[in-house]
């Protein structure tokens, strides 16, 4: 095959994948019940990435996770696409891998063709007509059903449009909800929890249905008529000091790869791979319909998969470069996501300033300026924006926009529940919280790296502190992954900082990043509750692991329809070392939503992330070197440079 990749971490071509899928079907490992899950990157090694020079041949691998319907079996695979062979073929016995984009429109269709479902719809509600009812795949989860864990199931939720355009979730069929065997593609049973009636209301969002429609917006352009700062190889970026690569999967969505800073002349790299690594949703609505409803939208879903075709003016704003995410349907043939990522610039306010009294006509200030690389995934009725921010002061920051639609209940007439909000007549939304879980493997200026801990406490009273006013940051070293586990503590202002014990810096210390978390939450189900047991990421937030190039998912390799006890709490109960190795920090952060009328019929977006920050890294503030602004008026001639 060709070899024009322009960097080792790129993600495989439309081509790649295709080639991969042919040489599993002429290595007689597809038959027609054969799903391909996922079909990825195989990424080389640590040493050849940080040894690239783009002057070596690049040898591609890709790694395939097939399931075969007819067996309810898993297998893992990888392939050489250089020499065009398979390399590994292997059975994962007693696992469930994602569901695939086919299965949900196969499973809906599998629902809106049950006899079973048809009879109970029609005693409930009275409807006859499916073709108005939405059926949402649903994961089936674990809980504790011996029959249950030995089919790949779904337990999805349906709901009744009015009209075929109209907000379908207004609307749910709140008592009825079916088990659809998904290797037989057919429903099993039919749960029923009584009945409700359908809210009376539509919740109508589209700009074509509602009412009345702002007229007092002037238009908000951004241009840049000399082009942007970036320049694009491949997937490979260069952006000012920054270089990085953009990669994509199925599983993932939006990853970062390789990213390094130019400083002084030397690329020193920071980041090795970034990547979402698994997420929850649980709901604290202990009724029937609700309880089980926890969906891990990553290992369950895929993130990538979910990805939307993002478009210019809409998801975003100015001069941007989009790039596509190949990936495969469950059959093996081609997808292609469109736009599946956007990167632009875009301003940030004052990057820094300084008015000296005794020159108060020089005045000295930079305007901000951030790169921005971004995704987002549609999982049913919930959007999920990931947005990696590159900062000219050497700043890293990850956040996640919230949007969508609630997943909404039915009520009667005069009904409530102490456990959601009444957002509509006898339509309500449940508590419920999102957990994300963040893999950074950091590399400051090679592999070997270390974790403080790092709290902020007062000095003890006495005659050395006198004015009772001392405090000091106190630095912990993270020896093993047990004693790396920990939760924030607003009372001690706690971060962690992750130091080159190796490499000092220009006053004599290791160079450093520190990792400043945002807002968070605790999850307030019990341990004992299914969903915990499978998300046992949730326990801390913050776990520092060794590398292992096959641990990459907080949950485990498979969470859906699993027992629980993987990925993190299994890993680290070897309590191995992590002091001067090659080191994986891992953030938990989640986001309690108590919901609001004002959350309905669509979310306005909520935010939630964290930042990398150097601490040591750099000799001053590597943005000290940012030209002025150019002068757009005389009256604003003093804003920008004495210079």
């Amino acid at each position: 095959m060709s070899n024009a990749i322009n960097h080792p971490l790129e993600p495989l071509t439309a081509a790649e994948v295709r080639l991969a899928v042919t040489i599993l079907k002429d290595a007689g490992k597809v038959t027609r019940t054969t799903r391909f899950v996922s079909v990825s990157l195989k990424e080389p090694s640590k040493e050849l990435v940080h040894g690239f020079d783009g002057r070596q041949p690049i040898r591609r691998e890709a790694l395939a996770v097939l399931f075969d319907n007819a067996t309810n079996s898993c297998f893992e695979t990888a392939v050489s696409l250089t020499d065009r062979k398979l390399l590994t073929w292997t059975h994962i016995p007693g696992v469930q891998p994602t569901m695939t984009a086919d299965e949900q429109v196969e499973c809906e269709q599998a629902v809106l063709a049950s006899a079973e479902f048809k009879a109970k719809l029609k005693k409930h509600y009275g409807i006859e007509d499916t073709r108005l009812v939405m059926v949402d795949i649903w994961s089936a989860g674990n809980y504790g059903s011996e029959e249950d864990r030995t089919r790949r199931l779904a337990r999805p939720l349906c709901f009744v449009r009015t009209d075929p355009t109209d907000n379908g979730y207004a609307r749910p069929i709140e008592g009825l909800r079916p088990v659809v065997d998904l290797n037989e593609m057919k429903v099993i049973r039919v749960e029923e929890y009584g009945a409700w009636p359908l809210p009376p209301q539509q919740g109508n969002y589209a700009a074509d249905r509602v009412t009345k429609i702002r007229h007092d917006i002037k238009p908000l352009e951004i241009t840049q008529p000399q082009g942007p700062s970036f320049e694009v190889d491949g997937n490979a970026v260069r952006w000012q000091n920054w270089s990085f690569v953009i990669g994509f999967n199925g599983r993932e969505g939006l990853t970062l790869n390789h990213v390094c800073y130019q400083d002084n002349g030397k690329k020193r790299s920071i980041l090795y791979r970034a990547s979402l690594s698994e997420m929850v949703v649980p709901y604290g609505d202990p009724a029937p319909q609700q309880a089980r409803k926890n969906a891990f939208d990553a290992g369950e879903y895929g993130l990538g998969y979910c990805a939307n075709s993002l478009e210019l003016g809409c998801d975003c704003l100015g001069l941007i470069k989009y790039f596509d995410g190949h990936l495969c349907t469950s059959r093996g043939e081609p997808l292609t996501i469109k736009n599946a990522v956007c990167m632009h610039e875009e301003d940030f306010g004052i990057l820094w300033k300084h008015t000296d009294r005794r020159l108060p006509d020089r005045p000295e200030v930079r305007r901000s300026r951030r790169l921005v690389i971004s995704s987002i995934a549609t999982v049913e009725n919930y959007e999920y924006g990931f947005f990696w921010y590159l900062y000219q002061d050497g700043n890293i920051q990850f956040e996640i926009k919230l949007t969508g639609i609630l997943s909404l209940g039915a009520l009667h007439a005069g009904e409530k529940s102490p456990y959601g909000t009444i957002i509509a007549p006898q339509l309500y939304a449940p508590n419920h919280q999102h957990f994300f879980n963040v893999r950074l493997d950091i590399d400051l200026d090679g592999v070997k790296n270390s974790a403080y801990q790092v709290d902020v406490v007062p000095d003890p009273l006495g005659p050395s502190n006198p004015f009772e006013n001392a405090f000091a940051a106190k630095a912990k070293l993270l020896a093993t992954e047990k004693e790396a586990h920990a939760s924030l503590n607003l009372e001690t202002a706690r971060t962690w900082k992750i130091v080159n014990p190796n490499v000092l810096n220009a006053v004599g210390e290791p160079v450093g990043y520190k990792f400043f978390p945002g807002d968070n939450c605790f999850p307030f189900a019990s341990k004992n509750a299914w969903w915990r047991k499978r998300a046992g990421f949730v326990d801390h937030h913050v776990w520092v692991t060794p590398y292992r190039e096959d641990e990459r998912h907080a949950a485990g390799n498979y969470p859906n329809q699993s027992q629980g006890g993987d990925g993190l709490p299994k890993w680290t109960e070897a309590d191995r070392p992590i002091s001067n190795t090659d080191i994986v920090l891992w953030y938990t952060f989640g986001h309690t939503h108590l919901p609001r009328p004002e959350d309905y019929p669509v979310m306005p977006t909520a935010y939630i992330g964290f930042m990398l920050k150097p601490n040591g890294f750099f000799a001053e503030n590597p943005a000290n070197d940012v030209p002025p602004s150019p002068k757009k008026s005389a009256a604003a001639s003093s804003c920008c440079s004495g210079g």
